[in-house]
């Protein structure tokens, strides 16, 4: 079966004081550990490791880094959430681009690009799999 690792090398070093989606490193192992309990629900074999570290915060999945997982890939949008219905009222919610993010701060990306790396290091095991 296929493992997805999701390494997150963090510093104890505050954050920049930015309009950024996950404010602290707290916050960012948070959303990581809930990534992979959602992947576990859904029998996708996966583990959360976080990592203190003197250098740069990074996010890695199955070792390589994220921005160089995304880079050249097609990103795929997340399907949104029906209503059952369709009948009911949706308040206007007025906020970032969905693909917009400061690279030099891991903790900016958007939930839909995570998403797409992953998915990608899944393809690329279930691909490379001998059967």
């Amino acid at each position: 079966m296929a493992m997805i690792d999701i390494e997150y090398r963090f510093s104890n070093k505050a954050l920049p004081d930015k309009d950024i989606r996950r404010k602290t490193t707290e916050e960012m192992e948070q959303y990581l550990r809930d990534l992979v309990f959602e992947m576990q629900s859904a029998d996708i074999s996966s583990q959360y490791k976080g990592v203190p570290t003197d250098g740069v915060n990074q996010l890695f999945i199955n070792g390589m880094e994220v921005k160089d997982i995304l880079n050249g890939l097609e990103i795929k949008m997340l399907e949104p959430d029906e209503e059952t219905c369709g009948c009911t009222p949706r308040p206007m919610i007025i906020q970032r681009p969905a693909l917009e993010w400061d690279q030099s701060i891991i903790e900016d990306i958007p939930d839909v690009l995570v998403k797409n790396a992953i998915s990608k290091v899944y393809c690329d095991i279930q691909k490379n799999r001998i059967m």
